[in-house]
């Protein structure tokens, strides 16, 4: 979801050219549930052609599909799959996301790219990312509660201790050596000491590279709870080296490499459930404050016209609802529809969205827990 989070926030999705097309659909990770991935693709792209052909000519039409037939083509691509899989393109954007949650398939074509499903996935409250650090090996992770894969590092990112500090790092072969060993001087041994010491100092400089680099190029973009996974002796060291605003103080004590994706999930969710579970009641609490000093809102209508002012700091949305309409993004007006229509949006996302757009923290929680009806609470600026 990094790679879409970036799309989403610098504009290119925005302002592409129409006509822009969507396609969602669910994938498998493994043979044989796979085979058959590719083929629901391309029955997609034919859906895609038939909608295409009612506005534009034939030409038009071929050449704005030739990225998605030579992606149907690549059997590297889909062999690679993961849950589920959403492809924008129109004439000068083509972006390829491989989903940790399975999604329902549908294609759509427009004037913009249909995003919702993605924004959702985006704005789940339970995802973290787990940093996997050794002295051989940087790697970063991403997941939920029952999905977990890595992450490829972004350009510039350190990928290991050789890699971070090149020539600062000391020697492996160094000798530090045994001082006052003249004759009639009494041989003082520092060789083992002072390799220790200098192990010590590359460790600090390594880890600082490493906090900055995934400080700059990943959690700042992310905003993700950040795990670290590492031995227990690299542990102190890192922690008090880090300013990563997003690394949690429990992590996970023992190296990336050595235990499987799917046990490294399951520690993952033992050490970040608790913190969600806190920042959920902190939220609640901080909410009702809220609503009792008039800084709080709970109807449609009312958090609408809000979000669409700016004055929404924080955005509760209950993630197990939705209310069939769309809100006008000039008045905040609410305008509700009939669900049984396939082209109608969600009005839940659509506030989700503008909320974001505008600097707007925004959590999607389970239902039950949203003290509200409406399926949606606020926290204001002012």
């Amino acid at each position: 979801m990094e790679a879409f989070q970036k799309d989403d926030e610098s504009g290119v999705l925005e302002n592409a050219t129409p006509p822009c097309i969507s396609l969602y659909q669910p994938t498998h990770r493994r043979h044989p549930e796979n085979q058959q991935d590719a083929i629901r693709f391309r029955n997609l792209i034919k859906s895609a052609q038939e909608s295409l052909q009612q506005h534009y000519a034939q030409t038009d039409v071929d050449a704005a599909l030739e990225p998605f037939r030579a992606l149907a083509d690549d059997s590297d691509f889909w062999n690679t799959t993961r849950d589920g899989l959403a492809v924008l393109g129109s004439s000068d954007v083509f972006r390829v996301y491989k989903l940790q949650r399975s999604v329902e398939s549908m294609v759509v074509v427009a004037d913009t790219f249909h995003t919702k499903p993605l924004t959702k996935l985006l704005q789940s409250s339970t995802r973290y990312q787990i940093l996997g650090l050794s002295r051989k090996s940087v790697r970063l992770f991403e997941g939920d509660r029952d999905s977990l894969d890595e992450v490829t590092l972004a350009a510039g990112v350190a990928r290991s201790m050789v890699d971070a500090l090149g020539a600062e790092l000391t020697p492996s072969g160094s000798n530090l050596g045994t001082f006052g060993s003249g004759p009639g001087m009494t041989g003082v041994h520092h060789g083992h000491d002072a390799r220790a010491e200098e192990m010590e100092k590359d460790d600090e400089r390594f880890f600082r590279v490493v906090d900055r680099d995934i400080l700059e190029h990943h959690s700042k973009g992310s905003g993700l709870p950040l795990i670290l996974a590492t031995l227990p002796e690299h542990r102190d060291g890192f922690l008090r080296a880090s300013h990563n605003p997003n690394l949690l103080e429990h992590g996970i004590d023992v190296s990336a490499e050595a235990v499987s994706l799917d046990e490294l999930r399951k520690r993952a969710w033992q050490v970040v459930e608790p913190f969600y579970t806190e920042r959920l009641r902190v939220q609640l609490e901080q909410f009702g404050t809220a609503r009792a000093n008039g800084l709080g809102g709970e109807t449609l209508e009312t958090v609408a016209e809000a979000v669409v002012n700016g004055r929404v700091a924080t955005l509760l949305i209950d993630g197990d609802r939705a209310v069939p309409g769309h809100v006008d993004p000039q008045t905040g007006r609410v305008i509700l529809a009939d669900l049984t229509r396939p082209d109608v949006d969600d009005v839940l996302d659509d506030l989700a969205s503008m909320a974001r757009q505008r600097g707007g923290k925004v959590f999607i929680v389970p239902g039950e827990q949203l003290p509200v009806e409406s399926g949606v609470a606020a926290i204001y600026r002012y």
